[in-house]
């Protein structure tokens, strides 16, 4: 089945292709999931030609996991990926909570509108950056001391 009618687009994040030395591209249900990752991590008027794409979900960073909670942010999601990505359709959203690792996995189930199949993604978004961020560092630093030297 040919399927070049769901599109090719630079890959992303932007790799190089080494073969060719140019960007490389990715087409089909693989440039679909790239897109739905995009839309998941740019945040709403991010880009100034178009401020409405993208979602609210890195405005949950810090906020209680609860049932309501994760009711808005299915609603979100689903509105932000029905909006932004138009070869998909049916898109569900399942949240699953994670404690013990401090993140949500959340499962995006969609189907490309063009071919009728099904396909997913599950996104871990992590609910405490700043933790995560922290376990990166070094433990200790120690900043280069410079004598100056008079004459």
């Amino acid at each position: 089945m040919d399927k070049r009618f769901l599109g090719t687009g630079m890959k992303f994040p932007p790799q190089i292709d080494p073969a060719t030395g140019r960007f490389a591209t990715s087409s089909e249900e693989e440039s679909i999931r790239e897109s739905v990752y995009l839309i998941l991590m740019t945040q709403q008027s991010e880009r100034l030609v178009r401020p409405e794409f993208g979602s609210g979900l890195l405005a949950y960073t810090f906020m209680d996991m609860n049932s309501g909670t994760f009711a808005m942010l299915s609603r979100e999601l689903t509105e932000a990926l029905s909006e932004n990505e138009p070869r998909i359709t049916n898109v569900r959203i399942n949240l699953e909570p994670d404690d013990r690792l401090g993140r949500l996995l959340i499962d995006i189930h969609y189907t490309v509108r063009a071919t009728h199949i099904s396909d997913n993604l599950v996104f871990p978004f992590y609910l405490n950056a700043a933790e995560e961020e922290e376990e990166m560092e070094p433990e200790y630093y120690e900043p280069e001391i410079v004598e100056e030297v008079s004459n």
